[in-house]
């Protein structure tokens, strides 16, 4: 049975078009077709697989989550009264480190005081307000790309230095410890780890925290290089690549959010894998936290990406890797896009203190 203008039916739009170009060059369209359907349904079939499965009783919050807060926090446009909210719902959960963005750095990796003016205010409150909480500084700029002169160019010996001075300024200003946002680098980039070097040296030197955001782990093999190619645009890391990261710093944060994935369940499955990549070559002494996507963004991708999924993703992925291992949580983007179901739905599925 043909459907009306199914294609190659007479009355069809290009039906004599198809008819004309013979059966060889139809054949190799439809193996085409394959090449690229069979694929893709096969990665949609993996990642539901991957959101199916038992969960650990020991897969729950042990008491290191983290949350990225914005930049109100040391401009001026917070104060006491926010702190309070803050701590009421920060109170019973499982977090213990705050990401506060302390504001862009320059080109050149410096950061202006302006551009933070209350964080001696802050860092006073939060020690008062939150004691077991440990606040570190959320610096972090673009990578300038081709011809985009903007941006830190972490190959030149002067950036790099200009964030680690940046660093070390933070701890002076009592700051717990600093943690980087540098976007987007590509995996494999030596002069990234350089300055991770610099950074341990520095940070850790002085007693303080390294903590870095991460991208993502490429979920087939060597998938940035080839999508890079066609966009320009990186996005993925190499699991070795982010292992090497990982063993530089004391807490890696992975940004598991924008996966593009426009149902909730591959979304999970999406998440289990990034948990279950990320703990086969994270150290035992790096923690290790998975971002969960407290922003809503209304289109379609980012409606798939719900808390629920993700901590269900996070859950499923530690019960199959290390369901006991201890430096490990969950990290929560971000403050100031987040509804009161968001956070119920991490502390009802994920936990407190643990």
């Amino acid at each position: 049975m043909r459907w009306p203008f199914s294609p190659g039916s007479p009355g069809s739009p290009g039906g004599g078009f198809l008819r004309r170009l013979g059966p060889a060059v139809r054949w190799t369209a439809g193996a085409l077709a394959l090449v690229v359907v069979l694929p893709l349904i096969a990665a949609l079939v993996f990642l539901r697989g991957m959101y199916s499965g038992p969960i650990d009783a020991q897969a729950h919050s042990r008491g290191r989550d983290a949350v990225w807060l914005g930049h109100a926090w040391v401009d001026g446009r917070h104060d006491e009264t926010d702190l309070a909210a803050l701590a009421a719902r920060i109170e019973g959960t499982g977090i213990r480190d705050v990401y506060v963005h302390t504001g862009p750095m320059e080109d050149d990796g410096t950061l202006p005081p302006e551009r933070h003016p209350r964080a001696d205010w802050l860092l006073t409150a939060m020690a008062e307000r939150l004691p077991r909480v440990r606040v570190q500084a959320w610096i972090g700029n673009r990578l300038a790309y081709g011809d985009d002169t903007s941006g830190l160019r972490l190959a030149d010996p002067d950036d790099r230095a200009g964030v680690v001075a940046t660093a070390g300024r933070m701890l002076d200003l009592g700051f717990d410890g600093v943690h980087l946002n540098v976007e987007a680098i590509a995996s494999g980039d030596q002069d990234y780890l350089r300055l991770l070097d610099a950074l341990a040296a520095q940070v850790g030197g002085r007693g303080g925290v390294l903590s870095v955001s991460a991208h993502q782990i490429d979920p087939l093999p060597r998938m940035d290089s080839v999508v890079s190619a066609v966009t320009g645009k990186h996005k993925w890391w190499s699991q070795r690549y982010f292992g090497q990261v990982a063993r530089r710093v004391d807490q890696i944060a992975v940004m598991s959010y924008d996966g593009q994935t426009p149902v909730e369940s591959l979304y999970g499955g999406y998440v289990a894998q990034q948990t279950e990549l990320a703990l086969q070559v994270t150290p035992e002494d790096t923690e290790l936290l998975m971002g969960l996507p407290f922003f809503h963004n209304g289109d379609l991708i980012h409606r798939a990406e719900t808390v629920r999924a993700a901590v269900r993703g996070v859950r499923l992925g530690l019960t199959r890797e290390d369901p006991r291992r201890a430096a490990f949580g969950v990290a929560l983007y971000v403050d100031y896009a987040a509804t009161a179901d968001d956070w119920r739905t991490y502390r009802r599925h994920w936990g407190g203190t643990g």
